[in-house]
């Protein structure tokens, strides 16, 4: 998680021409619900343009074998329709996806088996930003569009045993966010 903030603050120090009001750090409360560690930036691209590059990684260990274990990635183009950082905005968003879940006690299909691959898309959102105080921020954000899964299906029983390698295409939700905002200065 060090990291993740560390390579955010530098990519957000070494753009040129920004200004302290103009980057936010940001953390999606959704992920941090799912034990994944996530961490983003969002810069100005002028008055009612934003970049926002979120990413994640869980690679937490569960006592029940249980797996999720996933790295992810979630750039977003946004419009905000009054100003940066301000009410309502829709967003273009790409996603990208490497991960190895399963062995889920409360999701059927997920309860004897495993999924190792990648994911990647992207889509439309909107979402709504909400000013908490002069550094301080909360945002929630939707969004739908497509998702390509290339991944195989292991039986975890035995631990290994390959029951497949599948290919499926998805059109759907496919970003959901509540975000804490803090703008830097």
């Amino acid at each position: 998680m060090k990291r993740i903030i560390l390579v955010l603050w530098l990519l957000a120090s070494s753009y040129p021409g920004l200004q302290a009001q103009r980057t936010a750090l940001r953390t999606n409360l959704l992920f941090w619900g799912t034990t994944t560690p996530n961490a983003g930036v969002e810069f100005s691209l002028g008055r009612n343009f934003t970049l926002a590059l979120d990413g994640g990684y869980n690679a937490w260990e569960f006592s029940n074998d249980m797996k999720l274990n996933l790295a992810f990635a979630q750039p977003e183009f946004r419009y905000w329709f009054c100003r940066r950082f301000e009410g309502h905005f829709i967003g273009l968003h790409g996603h990208y996806a490497h991960f190895n879940i399963g062995q889920i006690d409360f999701i059927p299909c997920m309860k004897e088996y495993v999924y190792r691959g990648n994911l990647y898309g992207g889509g439309l959102s909107y979402g709504y930003h909400w000013v908490l105080g002069e550094r301080w921020g909360m945002e929630v954000t939707v969004g739908g569009g497509y998702a390509q899964l290339s991944y195989d299906k292991y039986l975890c029983r035995d631990c290994g045993e390959r029951v497949g390698r599948f290919k499926r295409t998805y059109f759907g939700p496919t970003r959901a966010g509540v975000s804490l905002i803090y703008f830097l200065r």
